[in-house]
């Protein structure tokens, strides 16, 4: 096996990619800049997103990927393309392996896209895995035993809920609604309620440093600068934990109703399962401020956030991989 295995987590916010061997080499965000003018690709990942907000009319950060599908093949494209050139796995005798993780509920020709752009990027043999499945892998649970794993990875773009047992999902439910959803909730209260409009980066730095989801279970202060939307000009508000945590509520609910329906829909085997091992809460969203706590009083099982939450997803597909391998080699034995 000398061609390099990778794996790909596709996110509606980031991009990670694992190299076998390496661990994750890659970890940026999904944009990219492009000059309207001429359509070229100025900047990709970090460097673009700095420009989020903050360049003049011709060139616009774009980001590809919506709801965790393509939304702009070429842009997508030209991302991955840009990334896996970054990592330099190129030069090591044959194409490598892609390994890429879709949320649970995207169509075929979502799917066809994906394998498409990968391919085009530069992989010999692209396979697709659902993501709850590799985040559970990448979390540590072992999904190949008979019995029930439970895990909610909230995204980006799509928050995905699945039972797992036997290496495979058993009941699952994927909605279009995470973090960029709750960054734009943040956006349309503060607009709503100080009639100040605020940008992207503010949103994200109002969920990181001040926001609650659990009543009364933190109390910060943020001081945040945007344009007023009566006299035009700049204006300073301080905003508080009670504030972003009423923002988030309905959102927050309707991933929570979503993990309900998921376990009320779960073979009562399994069930029992998880009210003994509890959920374990993945991606990014798992690191909102109080959110096991809501989930471990709403579902009434224990809830536990993973190691890294961020990285669960591109760690899995490098288990995945080996696991893949160790089959090939049954298979050949």
């Amino acid at each position: 096996m000398f061609s390099r295995d990778i794996g790909i987590d596709l996110g509606t916010a980031n991009v990670l990619i694992y190299v076998k061997g390496r661990g994750i080499v890659l970890n940026e965000p999904s944009v990219v800049a492009i000059d309207t003018n001429t359509g070229r690709a100025l900047a990709v990942g970090e460097e673009a997103r700095q420009m989020v907000g903050r360049t003049p009319g011709n060139i616009v950060a774009i980001r590809p990927l919506k709801d965790g599908v393509i939304a702009d093949f070429d842009i997508t494209e030209a991302m991955l393309k840009h990334f896996l050139n970054k990592i330099n796995v190129k030069g090591f005798l044959a194409k490598p392996r892609i390994l890429i993780c879709t949320p649970t509920n995207i169509t075929s020709v979502e799917k066809k896209a994906i394998k498409e752009a990968a391919e085009k990027s530069g992989g010999k043999q692209i396979f697709l895995e659902e993501e709850p499945k590799v985040a559970a892998i990448g979390a540590g649970m072992d999904i190949f035993q008979p019995s029930g794993n439970m895990v909610v990875d909230i995204g980006g773009g799509t928050t995905d809920v699945a039972v797992l047992s036997m290496g495979d999902i058993v009941t699952a439910s994927s909605i279009k609604l995470a973090g960029d959803k709750f960054d734009q909730e943040i956006t349309d209260y503060i607009k709503k309620k100080y009639k100040l409009l605020i940008g992207e980066r503010t949103a994200e730095q109002l969920k990181i440093n001040v926001a609650t989801v659990f009543p009364g279970s933190r109390y910060e202060e943020m001081d945040i600068r945007g344009r007023d939307m009566v006299s035009g000009l700049p204006k300073t508000v301080t905003i508080n934990s009670t504030e972003i945590q009423e923002a988030l509520e309905e959102s927050v609910a309707y991933i929570v109703q979503a993990a309900k329906s998921v376990l009320e829909r779960t073979p009562p085997e399994l069930s029992a399962d998880i009210i003994d091992r509890g959920v374990i809460l993945t991606g990014g969203g798992a690191l909102l401020h109080g959110i096991e706590q809501l989930f471990s009083e709403e579902l009434m099982v224990p809830v536990m956030v993973a190691e890294e939450p961020m990285s669960c997803v591109a760690k899995g597909t490098g288990l995945m991989l080996e696991h893949m391998d160790k089959i090939a080699r049954k298979k050949l034995g």
